[in-house]
């Protein structure tokens, strides 16, 4: 396993950035009436996962880190929530949301898991 020098080489940003990616080429089927709505949001929260993911490792401290972390993890939930409640009004199909939520899935335990591991080791 290589030293991690950047946000951008853990595995988690990336698979993050997949699910970012997926969600919008998803919601580029979304009807034109959802562009402010349901698309949107979809694509705030996707992008979000990311984003907080790189802010918080660029914080200083590792407690500033976690945070941001834990606010990866809402914006994933947020962004299942939206994926299913698509699913659920027909804006899209379940058969192309699910690949998603499963990636949001494994996401969501690698951040567990890279929070639980900051806050058992000391230092950064």
């Amino acid at each position: 396993m290589s030293e991690v020098q950047s946000y951008r080489d853990l595995i988690v940003w990336q698979r993050a950035m997949d699910v970012a990616v997926a969600t919008y080429e998803l919601t580029r089927g979304y009807p034109r009436d959802e562009l402010f709505g349901m698309t949107s949001q979809s694509r705030r929260a996707a992008a979000s996962v990311a984003a907080n993911i790189a802010e918080g490792y660029g914080r200083a401290s590792k407690q500033a880190y976690i945070n941001f972390l834990r606010i990866a993890q809402g914006s994933l939930k947020e962004l299942e929530t939206h994926l299913i409640l698509a699913g659920r009004v027909r804006i899209a199909r379940f058969d192309a949301i699910d690949p998603i939520l499963s990636q949001a899935e494994e996401i969501g335990r690698m951040l567990k898991a890279l929070i639980s591991k900051l806050q058992s080791h000391p230092g950064r």
